[in-house]
């Protein structure tokens, strides 16, 4: 239901309407008591003849109210065609309701788009619910690379998306600092350590990280204790080196992160789990053991001989993940005694939830889609199913130049770094197009592109959209002279606009956009899918450049109407609309919008 503290938007204020019909017969009918009308929905229908909005209420109630579909669907239709925000009902197929409503509908919901400019869209419907969305998580074992990106823009993106949704978002950055892979990366600065001191080291040894990233962490060691490391033993020098190593590593993935405009709230470490004699891996399988969903055995061979990454034939501790919805036993403990990658995940999701988090959200990377269904498992043993997780997959991203291959970076050894590609073209190209593309599906990116000036630009044909709307400003105010300069002045003094005159089809149809922008947002948060807000800009910018171009060919299209003030002033109203739209969706995506373009 829509929260009473909001104002109703156009698609909210229809679907209370059709709630309030549906409760009505249900009195008259007889229906069982507390009927669930959260199915009930209104949306555009999928075919734009058949009307401005469609419901399924008949087709979801029909077996509450003892009725074939088609009949409630008729008597739902008749209470409606009395409302007098509705021009029309009809009545399709098996049960849907297709509504037209009044023009006046339309020109209202501009209105609202003016007075509310800004926080127009903004819903209340996470309630202040605390979220916990943990995203990128690199290992700080180098500079972030083009994988990476994906994954910090996708999390951060959703983040300002379910806050503009009303939800209370922590953003989670979990430091991996306690596997074999950091003893690597301290054994690898060690080296170029051994290189500041003016040692020859040669090719970089096979299993150690051989970019040049590393030789600031080996000058800063040196710089720190000359040639004292030198004379210890490795298990001397490499707690010293490690540590140095990672602090160095995550001060640059913090730049990285913030050359996109990327903050988290929490670096929760890996390695705070099982120091400071409180051991909370220990705690969190002794809790499970107590419950009955660990156990000693051993895991049958994967189906089909097909290799599996944990599988070993012996006897070991096993987390009953089948009885949680998983496919198969998890281990919790590697042959020589430590604990596994998985249980230390287990302790950190249970860590979330003894901090008051029951609604998680982890963005994982490509490679990590066979680890879904045994974290969900876990998070419902130690929440006692109290809490949910989603996990959002970020799929691989190819990066190109005029379509060939980009060659790897020179500095970080095998990849090249989320710095580069938005030293090139900017965080606005690469936030944006990091969201043109559903996050589960692989993302080609390419460099060239993502810089044209043209329709195929997708982040530059959005931004110019909000940039046209400006121009248009600019050249209406010896048309209408005081039109202010500034948005929210310029907003009230457009809201008193005729925009009923705004009839032309064109028109309607940004009219019908701009009332969309709501709906979309809180459908996009449930969903949790960012790329909903991209996919939406890019339509409205395209819409109202058509309009635009329409003008150009259709002298009485145009926005500004030398000798009709009254036209001149509701037209600049809907770009006024579309303008302030397209920058409150590119601030959710975390772009900027641009008043002018060079």
């Amino acid at each position: 239901m829509v929260d009473s503290r909001q104002p109703q938007h156009l698609f909210a204020n229809v679907l209370a309407r059709v709630h309030a019909v549906c409760g009505a017969l249900a009195s008259e009918g007889g229906w069982p008591a507390n009927i669930d009308l959260s199915r009930v929905v209104v949306e555009p229908p999928r075919d734009a003849s058949h009307g401005d909005m469609a419901t399924n209420a008949a087709m979801v109630l029909a077996k509450e109210a003892r009725a074939k579909p088609r009949d409630l669907a008729e008597q739902i239709a008749a209470k409606l065609r009395a409302d007098n925000l509705i021009a029309s009902v009809d009545v399709a197929g098996p049960g849907f309701i297709n509504l037209t409503l009044k023009a006046s509908a339309w020109s209202d919901e501009l209105r609202t788009v003016l007075r509310e400019g800004a926080s127009y869209g903004q819903s209340a419907m996470g309630a202040a619910e605390k979220v916990n969305v943990e995203y990128v998580s690199a290992n700080p074992t180098g500079p972030m690379h083009v994988g990476h990106c994906r994954g910090a823009v996708f999390g951060d993106a959703l983040c300002s998306l379910l806050q503009f949704a009303g939800y209370d978002v922590t953003r989670e950055y979990y430091i991996n600092d306690a596997g074999a892979q950091v003893d690597v990366l301290a054994r690898s600065a060690f080296l170029r350590y051994r290189e500041a001191l003016g040692e020859n080291i040669g090719e970089i040894p096979e299993g150690l990280y051989p970019g040049d990233y590393l030789k600031p962490v080996g000058q800063a060691l040196a710089a720190e204790y000359g040639d004292k490391l030198t004379t210890m033993p490795e298990g001397a020098w490499l707690p010293a080196v490690r540590d140095k190593a990672i602090a160095m590593m995550m001060d640059e993935i913090k730049g990285d992160l913030a050359a996109l405009n990327i903050r988290h709230d929490v670096f929760f470490s890996e390695r705070s789990l099982i120091e400071n004699g409180n051991n909370k891996v220990t705690e969190t399988i002794d809790f499970l053991r107590s419950k009955g969903d660990i156990y000693e055995g051993r895991l049958p061979p994967p189906k089909g001989g097909a290799p599996v990454e944990d599988y070993e034939d012996r006897e070991q501790t096993l987390f009953r993940a089948t009885a949680y919805g998983d496919d198969v036993d998890r281990p919790l403990m590697k042959s020589d005694g430590s604990f596994t990658y998985f249980a230390s995940d287990i302790a950190n999701h249970k860590n979330k939830f003894d901090r008051g988090f029951a609604n998680l959200i982890d963005v994982f990377g490509a490679d990590h889609g066979g680890y879904i269904k045994r974290m969900q498992a876990a998070v419902k043993a130690v929440t006692a199913g109290k809490a949910t997780l989603d996990v959002k997959v970020v799929q691989l991203v190819r990066l190109l130049r005029h379509g060939e291959p980009v060659k790897m970076s020179k500095r970080s050894g095998d990849f090249v770094t989320l710095r580069e590609v938005v030293d090139e073209v900017g965080s606005d190209a690469v936030r944006f197009m990091m969201l043109f593309r559903k996050n589960d599906a692989v993302l080609d990116f390419d460099l060239a592109k993502v810089i044209e000036q043209s329709k195929d630009n997708a982040v530059f044909y959005v931004q110019y959209g909000h940039a046209r709307g400006h121009s248009i400003f600019k050249n209406a105010r010896e048309t209408i002279p005081g039109l202010p300069e500034d948005t929210r002045a310029r907003a009230a003094f457009l809201d008193d606009a005729a925009v009923e005159r705004l009839t032309d089809p064109a028109e309607l149809s940004l009219l019908r956009l701009l009332a969309l922008y709501p709906r979309m947002i809180e459908a996009a948060a449930v969903a949790h899918e960012p790329h909903r807000i991209a996919f939406y800009l890019y339509d409205l910018a395209s819409e109202f450049h058509a309009l635009w171009t329409r003008g150009r060919d259709l002298p009485y299209l145009r926005f500004i109407i030398n000798n009709d003030a009254e036209i001149t002033k509701a037209r600049l109203a809907l770009v006024q609309g579309v303008v302030s739209v397209l920058a409150s969706g590119l601030a959710v995506l975390g772009v900027h919008a641009p008043d002018e373009m060079r």
